[in-house]
């Protein structure tokens, strides 16, 4: 967009931040916006395997501030390619990528990102936590949710809980639960306006006052779920110092426990990308593990209840199919059914939470999706396909990136196969899980899911 365009109380109020710095900031509204892609390594090590060739293939260059990120021009369109139908990488600015860089979870943690639609900085986080651990996240907007949690099932994260409710109520039930925070806060949106010109009519000073004030109340709540010693980012894509330092000033101010590590800020004129501001802050570890909150948070999975017998036979069930069909999957982890959906908890869940704290939540992902059970009969989920390697499924079937015959399975059309493969099959592009598919008499039946077909060839 070109900046005389942006709203001038905005230009106005920039010109007094920046200075003499104003004037190349705001020439930056003239240039192209930033693109970039960052590579998901659960699947695959940027320079490795099918990441090696879309590096060369889109060529890409790194963005320094995230080994797994990557900036690509506009003629490139990754998000095309079986690539990213097979989660190899994520559409990302590359100034959003900062943002979990610098939280930093490790494997093993309880982790929390709050407002996580549509899953940059969830599925980041999870890279991060390799796998490790239990990541939940959060988005009361329940289509963005829906969103959110085809991104966690596409990128194969099979330690991740989404959820969908208000950071009230999600306080309510887990306080001082986690390690780590991700809060990328709403915002005005101020770093949007190259790419979104709705950005641009919706913003005003009255605007960024509002934003500040939701701003503030969602961070109390998250410093409620933050365990003592633990680390949360508060991040925006917004410039003005009201919902960024000045926030972060009075939060600190407010709870003197909480120290402020660092806050860095991403400058679309100084740096190739859209900017960012996060801010990283420590809440102190001075709990006394002696004292009612600690043994209460101790004892939290102690106290849910014990599997019914329908969840334990529909697991007993799942896993008598797995031990000859995926010979390589463990299965560890706490089954929870829906209906005829049965779902696998990461173990660590038991740790800290108990099922019964999920009771009248919003949970549309409730952990790995790995079945479907229907009358005397198990149907492999799709979630638990993207989830997999190819040599932890009895069978496979793996087909080249730049095939005609990716391409008709994408859109949902059965392939000829072999006539002795028979039964279901892990149907990959160079490695990469992309759905199951059902073998029989020299046919493989596509159940890739009618929502995830594309429907016109990719170019």
């Amino acid at each position: 967009m070109n900046e005389e365009r942006l709203p001038a109380a905005y230009t106005t109020a920039m010109k007094e931040m920046l200075g003499q710095e104003a004037d190349a900031f705001l020439h930056s509204y003239n240039m192209p916006r930033t693109q970039g892609l960052r590579f998901n390594t659960l699947k695959y090590a940027p320079g490795s395997g099918p990441s090696a060739h879309a590096i060369s293939l889109f060529d890409l260059t790194p963005v320094p501030w995230c080994p797994a990120g990557y900036y690509y021009d506009d003629p490139a369109r990754p998000g095309r390619h079986p690539y990213h139908s097979a989660g190899l990488y994520y559409i990302q600015e590359p100034s959003a990528m900062s943002a979990a860089q610098l939280l930093a979870p490790l494997p093993g943690e309880t982790v929390l990102d709050l407002a996580a639609a549509p899953g940059g900085k969830t599925t980041h986080l999870a890279s991060l936590m390799q796998g490790q651990g239990l990541l939940v996240s959060n988005e009361i907007h329940p289509e963005r949710a829906k969103i959110l949690a085809e991104n966690v099932e596409r990128l194969g994260i099979s330690n991740a809980l989404v959820t969908s409710s208000n950071p009230g109520e999600l306080s309510r039930r887990f306080p001082e639960v986690f390690d780590r925070i991700m809060l990328d806060a709403p915002c005005s949106g101020e770093g949007m306006f190259r790419k979104d010109p709705d950005a641009v009519s919706e913003w005003s000073p009255e605007h960024v006052k509002m934003c500040a004030e939701r701003q503030w109340d969602i961070l109390q709540d998250a410093y409620l779920m933050l365990k003592p010693g633990g680390t949360m980012a508060y991040s925006t894509c917004t410039f003005n110092r009201q919902e960024n330092e000045d926030t972060i000033a009075r939060f600190t101010a407010a709870y003197p426990e909480m120290e402020l590590i660092t806050q860095k800020r991403l400058w679309p004129h100084l740096e190739k990308g859209e900017g960012h501001f996060v801010a990283l802050l420590r809440k102190a570890d001075n709990d006394d593990s002696g004292s009612p909150r600690s043994k209460r948070n101790a004892d939290r999975g102690k106290s849910g209840p014990r599997l019914t017998s329908s969840v334990r036979d529909a697991y007993q069930q799942f896993m008598n199919w797995a031990a000859a069909e995926l010979p390589g999957f463990t299965g560890q982890g706490v089954p929870l059914l829906f209906g005829e959906s049965l779902y696998l908890l990461p173990e660590s869940f038991s740790e800290r939470m108990h099922t019964g704290l999920l009771e009248g939540l919003k949970v549309p992902r409730a952990g790995l999706h790995i079945a479907h059970l229907k009358k005397n009969r198990i149907e492999p989920a799709h979630a638990l396909a993207m989830a997999l390697k190819p040599q932890q499924a009895a069978r496979s079937f793996d087909l080249a990136a730049d095939s005609l015959d990716i391409q008709a399975w994408l859109r949902g059309e059965s392939l000829p196969v072999p006539t002795e493969l028979h039964g279901w099959t892990l149907v990959t592009v160079e490695g990469l899980p992309v759905s199951w598919g059902k073998a029989s008499s020299g046919q493989l039946k596509n159940h890739l899911p009618k929502g995830l077909r594309i429907l016109k060839s990719p170019s």
